[in-house]
């Protein structure tokens, strides 16, 4: 299957920027309405809804945050009466309040198509069997897939996370096609695979639909290496909808974002101006059509960049690339700018798996940086005097990229705790010093 909505994914993007238009108004006046916040804001900067007679005033409008969503804890920002909303979902909470989001029936039934489109996208259709590994609850990933594998008219068997070995044994049995999971959790079950023996010939996976956190091309890479796979990013935030606000075609070249239910800017995360196409910024989500939770120029602290240019696939969604990294998690070290994924990108070129922690830490005024990463099980070597020349190596290579010195430590296999979820990867401990 090519497209799941050929034409709405096909749609000529003069008639799309008319639907956005007509959309954006809409919502505007809705959440004007009937989210207190919202009105006031737009009252403070002297807009009504009248104001905004196009996507070409978006810009007038004021950015929403994610403190915005903490401090109207729980239901301050619904934007339908509680009797409408027939879910709810929340954020891991992690650094803060969590974010509370809620759905409607409608809402629903558009999360569960953006999913299905996705899944189309990665060449599943109905005689798959979708193996769904995201965590189900309050993280909106389990159900997003989920519920855009029954919109497709696919098997689901939503496994959850957790419980590796039985997910390998599913693999085999139930005849699993369709992976969706973190990045961190496929290379777990690959990882798993190997030491059951268990070989990629033996199951009957062909694709897999990956998101929820960082990976970089290099992890793609061998995570189709070790599962016989294609590998497909997705992307989407539970304050914007959940997994499925953009996906990857076959070409990879890029995420198509479902624009006819969300519109994206990018902007430069100091000043707030909207950068033209094809420059590098904090990516900006409005939602169009979610009537519950609806946000208007949510900033993500995504970072990334979009481009209009006709993809080969056919669809004509603008394109986001994968993100970048983060405005908020960015380390600076020693008053170097440095991404996670930076890190990564050199231990997979150096034939390491993606199970690392980057440990940054302040010893005398001076910030240090190490980088903990586990040897692969095939790694053989005769000396101490190897494990040194490696690590050095690393090293080195970490500062020609990142130009600093970080401390690279190599560990046994399996030695860093796997995560069944999220994968932590940087612990910051400076922050006991704030």
């Amino acid at each position: 299957m090519r497209y799941f909505n050929e034409k709405a994914e096909t749609m000529p993007r003069e008639e799309l920027s008319i639907l956005q238009s007509t959309l954006l108004c809409q919502q505007i006046k809705h959440v004007y309405d009937n989210v207190e916040l919202y009105r006031r804001r737009m009252d403070e900067k002297g807009i009504s809804p009248e104001d905004i007679k196009g996507i070409e005033d978006l810009h007038k409008l004021p950015f929403t945050v994610k403190a915005d969503l903490r401090d109207t804890y729980p239901y301050g920002m619904f934007a339908v009466p509680m009797e409408e909303v027939i879910r709810l979902h929340a954020s891991s909470g992690t650094t803060g309040k969590q974010i509370v989001v809620g759905y409607t029936k409608d809402d629903i039934d558009i999360w569960s198509e953006i999913c299905a489109r996705a899944l189309a996208a990665a060449g599943a259709d109905k005689n798959d069997m979708v193996h769904v590994s995201y965590g189900f609850g309050l993280f909106t990933g389990g159900f997003g897939l989920y519920n855009g594998s029954e919109k497709l008219g696919s098997t689901a068997i939503p496994v959850s996370s957790g419980n590796t070995q039985r997910q390998v044994t599913i693999f085999k049995d139930f005849g699993s096609t369709v992976l969706c999971s973190t990045p961190s959790y496929a290379m777990h079950l690959a990882e798993t695979m190997q030491s059951m023996g268990v070989r990629k010939e033996d199951i009957s996976l062909k694709a897999g639909i990956f998101g929820a956190e960082p990976w970089t091309e290099e992890m793609r890479r061998k995570i189709e290496e070790m599962l016989g796979i294609k590998a497909y990013d997705i992307y989407g935030l539970t304050e914007v909808m959940g997994p499925g606000v953009s996906y990857e075609c076959k070409y990879q070249c890029g995420m198509h974002v479902n624009e006819d239910h969300f519109i994206v800017e990018v902007i430069d995360p100091d000043t707030g101006k909207v950068l033209p196409e094809g420059e590098t910024g904090e990516l900006v989500f409005t939602s169009l059509t979610k009537k519950a939770f609806p946000v208007i120029r949510y900033r993500t602290r995504d970072i990334g960049k979009i481009t209009k240019e006709k993809c080969t696939c056919g669809r004509t969604f603008l394109r986001m690339t994968k993100p970048m990294g983060r405005t908020d998690d960015m380390l600076i070290i020693r008053g170097v700018n440095v991404f996670p994924s930076q890190i990564e990108t050199v231990l997979v070129e150096r034939g390491f798996y993606t199970a690392y922690q980057i440990v940054v830490d302040r010893v005398d005024n001076s910030d240090t940086c190490e980088v903990k990463v586990e040897l692969p099980p095939e790694t053989s070597f005769e000396t101490i005097g190897d494990l040194e020349t490696i690590s050095r190596n690393v090293s080195e290579a970490l500062k020609s990229l990142l130009g600093i010195v970080a401390k690279v430590t190599l560990l046994e296999p399996n030695s860093i705790p796997r995560s069944e979820g999220k994968a932590v990867r940087v612990i910051d401990k400076r922050k006991l010093y704030s």
